[in-house]
């Protein structure tokens, strides 16, 4: 690891630091130190607990006892300041990137005191006399000047200008961030009503301001053409900023990050690497690593921690060299600036296709002839998502943000114009990854489908015949072919490597094995059904849009309805149709005859079920907990039970969420809606085989010569279905009120009808038990195909007046679908021992290190 000499700092390249920031959280206040959640846990007592030491020095050096901290205005801001500095704020992101400005004026120090100020240390210096304060000669007043000559800092607000009129308190505290931090630059864009000939209209301005007096004064002020938030919010936001920074290099720093002094003092030395030779081009992006601070305490964030560590490293530097691929990736890269202004700016914004608004900055660099290099000796802190739900919503962004690439001009143009093997290296590394999970769980599919299509269809066992009376034992082995694909284990690979590599060997196979007794595989095959989902969905339908994952502390129950709503489409439903498949395989596959051959046959996928439908409750705190439970199902059976309408929010509704869910069908071309329907048609193939095994179907010769009639005659029972179910809704709406015995004699009649109509069909076509059961395998898929029709095809549905009849089945299947998750819940919450594995599972760290988990679980009123 070569690191370039440092110059003097007069000689080194400035550099400026952007930082975008919108409403996120800034300075945490008493009132949300205090604030409990469901749990009785406030923040502060959360952190209290995980961090003991630190508390217990915090309180040595205000010198007081706990309980008076809150009597004292100025010891309560230091203690929201204590707070702020452990969570992901932009008072931690400021403080971080302010060593900047702290270590150039060390490094000038040395470089341009005598010998005597030497001898008197750094700390005369910085406790300067009135006289030096005025004296533009002193050395005090030098080095502050060569720190605002080399150090920028703006952090880009853009509604500060909105917040400061209602008094929003987050404006408040940005403006004492400005004076407490003199050098920090915040920009915005005002939004002002002028009249232009009598007539008013909103005019915009891009403003900078800094701190002075304890008020924010005015630099400078900008007149833009329009309104600048006109794509993304993000590259937005940074765009207008750009013009407000200073020097020859640019560091994008994002809401979530920290910065070290150590670090800081390496600046110099990275900076100097524009200067170094890098081949036949300068460089015109320096990545850079990163340390990840958030990985301390639950198995999730040790995960995610390792798995972003390993990207940020071993991965990063691959991609860099030699393979010459590596872009941008909403990492602390520092940007040669003078080159990026002049080529279109640091963010591409267009709504939606620019989503992922990074790493085509990266593309538009590479394509522009430029080089990017990527440097570890010098790193910058970056926290992660810390619970399921945030890092679902983390990789849900990402996914669909990978299908808008796939979609986009960029990735075209870079595979046009990159030679055969940096074609391959790029694909790989950005859509590439997707695209082939994409295929990983689609081969699932296909094998699935395959295999029970043949055994359906009887194909499979005429193959065995045939190839037990010709003795050929290959073709037999090949029919009994074993699938494991090992999806979780995969993804821990780069990993082990990593860690190895700065660890040892040894301690990498430690770690590995504990990830694995964690469930690490658990974590990861679930994550695979998230990205999988949403980049296919894109990739159909585009309308990728901005999910905010939130960045507060997050060692909390989520509710079972909170868990549906999240992942009832990309995983329970995809869950639930591949365990349906593997049944109906073992019911009918003459290949896997005996239970070891199954179960080698179908392990993996087995594995890959189980982990899609209840990994969410199974890494969701107190997720196995009695009472939890019981609050769950009345949360989730009140908020599945209520009646949407305007204004009624989806965490309220199930009908607005199931609306809401649909949305991206309202958007999609006629392609999208026809790949709808034709992936639909796959349950009325399936449907068919089932029902050409029936016992009324394969009892007589002529059941199997008139198999296709038995079919039509399922398709009767079915359409008969949909009539009840129209009925007794046209029913409810006319008679329940008013009515009511009208209304129970109607369903009294209705269900005397289906009891007859099964008796005759017992009677004169051999109907059996083991035949209904087989119907309802068969007719529940075909049913859930029509709600997928039905939703591709709302227009015309609700043209004919039968959308309410959808409404009403599609309610019945997500009430299915809740039952047949919560019952396995419920029943292991019934032993307390699996409440309690479960949380040394999840928190192993936290109990490595001695921390009170159980009693921040617990909430702190019960400890009271």
């Amino acid at each position: 690891m070569d690191m370039p000499r440092a110059p003097r700092v007069r000689n080194m390249l400035s550099f400026s630091v952007l930082t975008p920031y919108y409403s996120e959280e800034t300075v945490y206040s008493k009132s949300e130190l205090e604030m409990e959640n469901e749990d009785g846990v406030s923040i502060i007592f959360y952190l209290q607990k995980i961090f003991p030491d630190e508390w217990n020095n915090f309180i040595e050096r205000l010198n007081c006892k706990e309980n008076e901290i809150w009597e004292n205005d100025e010891k309560i801001l230091q203690l929201r300041h204590w707070v702020s500095f452990r969570g992901q704020t932009l008072c931690r992101t400021v403080r971080g990137m302010m060593y900047y400005r702290r270590a150039l004026k060390v490094q000038a120090f040395l470089d341009m005191a005598d010998e005597k100020e030497i001898l008197e240390g750094y700390k005369a210096i910085l406790t300067p006399s009135d006289e030096d304060k005025k004296s533009q000669r002193s050395l005090y007043a030098q080095l502050e000047a060569v720190a605002d000559l080399k150090f920028t800092y703006v952090a880009t607000c853009q509604n500060y200008g909105n917040q400061k009129r209602n008094g929003d308190r987050r404006a408040t505290d940005i403006l004492n961030l400005m004076v407490n931090n003199p050098s920090l630059r915040v920009a915005y864009i005002d939004e002002v009503e002028e009249r232009d000939g009598g007539k008013a209209q909103k005019v915009y301005y891009s403003v900078l301001v800094k701190g002075v007096d304890n008020l924010d004064q005015e630099i400078y002020r900008i007149k833009l053409p329009g309104n600048a938030k006109l794509g993304e919010g993000k590259p937005e936001n940074q765009n207008h900023a750009l013009v407000f920074t200073r020097g020859e290099a640019l560091q994008t720093i994002d809401m979530n990050q920290d910065n070290y002094l150590e670090e800081a003092f390496k600046m110099r030395n990275l900076l100097e690497e524009f200067n170094e030779d890098h081949g036949v081009r300068p460089p015109t992006i320096l990545g850079v690593r990163e340390h990840i601070f958030t990985g301390s305490v639950s198995s999730l964030a040790w995960f995610m921690s390792n798995q972003e560590t390993s990207f940020v490293t071993i991965g990063q530097r691959v991609l860099a060299r030699p393979l010459k691929v590596r872009f941008h990736y909403g990492h602390p890269d520092v940007f040669d600036r003078i080159f990026h202004i002049t080529r279109g700016g640091i963010s591409k914004g267009s709504r939606g296709i620019n989503l992922s608004e990074d790493i085509f900055a990266g593309f538009n660099s590479t394509l522009r002839r430029g080089n990017i290099t990527h440097h570890e000796y010098i790193q910058v802190g970056k926290g992660r998502d810390v619970g399921l739900n945030q890092i679902s919503l983390f990789e849900a962004k990402v996914a669909c943000g990978n299908g808008e690439q796939t979609l986009s001009r960029d990735i075209y143009r870079l595979g046009h114009r990159f030679d055969f093997f940096r074609m391959l290296s790029c694909y790989f590394t950005t859509v590439g990854f997707y695209f082939s999970s994409m295929l990983v769980v689609f081969t699932v599919y296909f094998f699935l489908y395959g295999r029970l299509y043949l055994s359906l269809s009887g194909l499979e066992e005429a193959i065995l015949k045939y190839a037990s009376a010709r003795g050929n034992n290959s073709l037999r082995a090949a029919m009994a072919s074993q699938s494991i694909v090992q999806l979780g284990i995969l993804t821990v690979l780069p990993m082990v490597m990593e860690i190895g590599l700065e660890r040892g060997f040894r301690t990498a196979l430690g770690d590995i094995i504990i990830m694995q007794l964690q469930l690490a595989s658990v974590f990861f095959t679930f994550s695979l059904g998230t990205r999988v989902h949403y980049f296919g969905r894109t990739i159909l339908h585009g309308g990728a849009k901005y999910r905010a994952t939130g960045r507060g502390f997050v060692v909390r129950h989520e509710k079972f309805a909170e868990n549906y709503r999240l992942y009832s489409r990309s995983h329970f439903v995809k869950g639930l149709e591949l365990m349906v498949l593997l049944i109906c395989y073992r019911l009918y596959g003459s290949a896997a005859d005996d239970g070891i051959s199954y179960a080698l046959l179908s392990f993996s996928m087995w594995f890959l079920v189980l982990s899609w439908l209840f990994a969410p409750f199974l890494l969701n705190p107190s997720g196995f907990e009695w009472q939890k439970i019981v609050e769950d199902w009345e949360d989730w059976s009140k908020w599945i039970s209520c009646r949407g309408g305007i204004g009624v929010p989806s965490v309220k509704s199930w009908e607005s969420w199931w609306e809401e869910e649909q949305e991206h069908l309202r958007h999609t071309g006629f392609i999208g809606r026809f790949f709808e329907i034709i992936l639909s048609i796959r349950f009325f193939i399936y449907q068919y085989g089932i029902v050409y095994h029936l016992n009324m179907t394969t009892s007589s010769r002529q059941g199997i010569r008139l198999s296709i009639v038995v079919y039509g005659l399922s398709w009767l029972v079915i359409g008969a279905v949909l009539i009840i179910l129209k009925i007794v809704s046209m029913g409810r709406m006319k008679f329940s009120a008013d009515f009511q015995l009208m209304f129970r004699l109607l369903k009294l009649l209705l269900f005397i009808g289906c009891i007859v109509t099964i008796a005759m069909l017992f009677y004169f076509l051999n109907l059996t038990i083991g035949d209904i059961f087989q119907s309802i395998l068969a007719f529940m898929p075909t049913g859930w195909a029509l709600l997928q029709i039905s939703q591709a095809c709302r227009t015309l549905v609700k043209g004919i007046g039968m959308w309410g009849s959808v409404k009403a089945l599609a309610r019945g299947y997500e009430y299915m679908m809740g039952v047949l998750l919560f019952a396995p819940i419920a029943i292991l919450a019934w032993f307390p021992f699996v409440s309690e594995f479960q949380t040394r599972l999840l928190f192993n760290q936290a109990f490595s290190r001695g921390l009170q988990i159980q009693r921040i679980l617990a909430g702190s009123k019960k400890q009271a």
